[in-house]
């Protein structure tokens, strides 16, 4: 217990209160600026958070974290233009209830929505995290590589339209992790004679390409300009009794969603969202006012959006499998400041966990609090020049890379990653795989050896926790491959609709869009 009080009061330092507000200050206006993820803006800050302690850094990317979660719906609300992918289905209610005049009361129902959906992920976290951790305890190599097979998996079948592209940045993820030394033997691999090599690629360098100099390159290039402006009239801010008492049921049930889709390897807060909002439109008395300007939508979209939260924390510390790409980054920092996600953090850091829970806690609080107060002022946000922004972002980029090894080496390997990054999305392929196999891959290749060391191959499908996890790696795969198969043979079936049928109402919406 005076582990966990202990860490609680490492939050009351100075240093550590300047590092959440000036995080949650970067993380509000990420997610205010259409187009600047939260994954750009934590692994731009991973790089000037390395010098930290790491209750201080961490303070920073996870109040980054939160605050992005907040900013991002108000564009989504005013301009119908998500400021992150998460803030994808609060557009659909959202910005109907800005043209009605009641923008001030759609930001505030989001604004609550999104602070119920994290606490009560955050409840999750601190009830589950830990049997969790105790559980994979008893994992060995082989368990341990089955997991790391199910996350990389998971991530391939549902980060990119084509499974096949998917596999491959996941394979080019496993490639890239290969350069270096051998994890058994120390031998230098795919060096060719740099010595900058030999300790592997700069992860912080390469995230820091892959999503912000390529998502940077690829705004740039695609820049139009345009007329849209915010709603200037938000209207009233607060609902009414009877209002409140219809949200109910919509949060309960994305708050459940929110944390259950956070908890899988993955699986963000744009696939919550999504989900949530349709269940709650399935089971609203009113299914026909969703996509038209309803407080039940926006609240689905937004409390199973941010519920994610939790349950992707709660995956990345228990088991050291990144719930999503910012979590992928947060493991990258932590390991650099010498600490390791996973199982054994909660027995060996347990001040640290009761730190992150902490964080997330108070930074919600402070997001609300700031959306709440200075909800007009960010608004006008909007109307900065992204040309500003842009400039803004390439500094934060090549400074934040050089002082990870106050050295030019990481940053010609940064801008190469993020020109290989333009590619990828130009062409489909998800950034998301090849992070995570950078990431893992060391971890899979060691695990596996030593599994093959102790025992035979057999032993990966006789183990029955490996066995399961191996299961469930080729039925996330092959899932999607028969959703996908159905989907065309009803396609196939189906007649095609006249010219003078009426289209459904969720394809007009969704085209318009």
């Amino acid at each position: 217990m005076n582990a966990y009080v202990d860490g609680l009061a490492a939050l009351a330092e100075p240093t550590t209160v300047l590092c959440l507000l000036a995080g949650l200050a970067v993380g509000t206006l990420v997610g205010v600026f259409p187009g600047v993820t939260g994954s750009m803006a934590v692994a731009l800050a991973a790089g000037f958070t390395l010098t930290l302690e790491p209750v201080q850094g961490l303070a920073v990317l996870l109040s980054i974290y939160v605050g992005a979660n907040y900013g991002d719906r108000v564009p989504s609300i005013l301009i119908n233009t998500p400021g992150t992918p998460a803030a994808i289905s609060t557009t659909f209610d959202g910005y109907p209830l800005a043209k009605q005049g009641k923008g001030g009361l759609a930001l505030v129902v989001s604004a609550f929505a999104t602070t119920g959906g994290i606490l009560v992920s955050m409840v999750v976290f601190v009830l589950a995290a830990q049997p969790i951790a105790r559980f994979a305890l008893e994992f060995g190599p082989a368990e341990m590589f089955a997991l790391v097979v199910f996350g990389l998996t998971v991530m391939i079948s549902i980060s990119s339209r084509s499974l096949l592209k998917g596999a491959l940045a996941g394979v080019a993820g496993l490639a890239l992790a290969t350069v270096g030394r051998d994890p058994i033997t120390g031998d230098q691999r795919f060096t060719f004679g740099i010595g900058d090599l030999s300790s592997g690629l700069p992860f912080i360098a390469i995230i820091i390409g892959l999503f912000g100099i390529a998502e940077l390159l690829d705004q740039i290039l695609t820049h139009r300009s345009t007329s849209a402006r915010p709603v200037s009239s938000l209207g009233r801010y607060w609902p009414t009794r009877p209002e409140l008492k219809g949200l109910r049921k919509p949060f309960a049930s994305s708050a459940a969603i929110g944390t259950f889709v956070g908890v899988v390897p993955a699986a963000g807060g744009d696939i919550a969202g999504l989900v949530g909002w349709d269940r709650a439109r399935r089971m609203s008395k009113h299914p026909e006012q969703y996509g038209k300007g309803s407080l039940e939508g926006i609240t689905a979209a937004d409390t199973a959006s941010s519920a994610t939260l939790g349950g992707s924390l709660t995956t990345t510390m228990a088991l050291g499998i990144p719930g999503d790409s910012v979590m992928a980054v947060m493991i990258g920092s932590m390991v650099i400041w010498g600490l390791q996600p996973g199982p054994a953090l909660f027995t060996q850091n347990p001040d640290l966990v009761a730190s992150i829970a902490g964080i997330m806690v108070i930074a919600t609080v402070l997001s609300l609090a700031v959306g709440l107060v200075r909800m007009r002022g960010m608004v006008r946000l909007l109307d900065m020049p992204q040309h500003f922004l842009w400039a803004g972002i390439l500094v934060f980029c090549v400074v934040g890379t050089y002082t990870t090894a106050n050295s030019f080496y990481p940053i010609w390997i940064m801008l190469g990653a993020g020109f290989v990054g333009l590619v990828l999305k130009r062409t489909g392929f998800p950034p998301g795989p090849v992070v995570l196999g950078l990431l893992l891959g060391p971890l899979a290749e060691s695990n596996l050896r030593r599994a093959l060391l102790i025992d035979s191959p057999v032993a990966l499908v006789t183990q029955p926790i490996a066995a399961v996890l191996l299961l469930l790696a080729v039925l996330s795969v092959v899932g999607p491959l028969v959703s996908r198969a159905r989907a065309r043979r009803r396609g196939r079936t189906s007649e095609p609709p006249t010219a003078d049928a009426p289209a459904d109402e969720s394809d007009v919406r969704a085209g318009r869009r």
